[in-house]
């Protein structure tokens, strides 16, 4: 039997989702504790990964269980056992051939922006003190929707077969005291969403026009898209799938 779990972290701690052979990762911590509970080597593949210092809101794993399971009762357990800055929201049984990284539909990320000091925020969004043109940098977000080869935004060692993605959203927030961008699409690429903030943060600097993103994207060149922001900054926010994937 295959089951879903749905889970958030706070990435600090963590050299990010997949499991490091010298760093510790959110995926070695969660499939430590499932093994403990479920008294057998638990193996998790998840929807994606995020790189180091990056937070999750939502993400989701599968694991594959030879008995039935109590969902309530093991995310109890797991709950009790975790470090405090990971936190299992629901545990599911879905169809045996759900995967959590192939059915995904979409991925939603949020990266916040702090522009003036705050105490309270040093871990949860980067603070960026220069004067910003939002306007110049929605325009070229919008840009993004045109095309599908997102290959300068990508870091140059990864083993994808393609840097096709398809962004159905991307849009800068004012929110409280925070300036949020808001991106989805039905995947990304490694470092792809500190990559796009970077460039826009260019744009809205007045460093570039506006047209500056066509030249970066047409280009394929990792060189000519911005610096990529801190990690701290950037959240995976949600994940779709379809809807018949859950066994109720």
């Amino acid at each position: 039997m295959r089951y879903f779990i749905e889970l958030s972290y706070f990435g600090k701690a963590y050299h990010g989702w997949q499991n490091q052979p010298d760093s510790i990762s959110v995926q070695e911590v969660l499939e430590e504790n499932l093994s403990k509970v479920l008294r057998s080597k638990i193996d998790i593949v998840g929807a994606g990964r995020t790189d180091a210092g990056v937070h999750a809101k939502q993400m989701f794993a599968h694991f594959d269980n030879s008995e039935t399971i109590d969902t309530n009762l093991l995310k109890y357990k797991l709950n009790s056992m975790l470090p405090k800055d990971v936190a299992i929201s629901e545990i599911f049984e879905v169809r045996e051939d759900a995967h959590a990284r192939f059915d995904a539909t979409s991925r939603s990320y949020e990266y916040h922006i702090v522009q003036e000091k705050d105490a309270f925020s040093k871990d949860f969004a980067w603070f960026l003190k220069h004067e910003l043109d939002v306007e110049k940098m929605n325009e070229a977000a919008a840009i993004l929707k045109e095309y599908t080869n997102f290959k300068s935004f990508s870091k140059s060692r990864t083993d994808v077969k393609t840097y096709n993605c398809r962004i159905d959203h991307a849009v800068w927030k004012a929110e409280d005291n925070k300036l949020v961008f808001h991106i989805t699409a039905d995947r990304f690429l490694r470092n792809m969403v500190r990559a796009i903030v970077g460039t826009l943060i260019e744009i809205g600097q007045n460093k570039y026009p506006v047209a500056h993103i066509h030249e970066v994207i047409e280009s394929e060149d990792r060189g000519m898209a911005g610096t990529s922001v801190p990690a701290h900054g950037l959240y995976l926010t949600r994940i779709e799938y379809p809807e018949n994937i859950r066994i109720i």
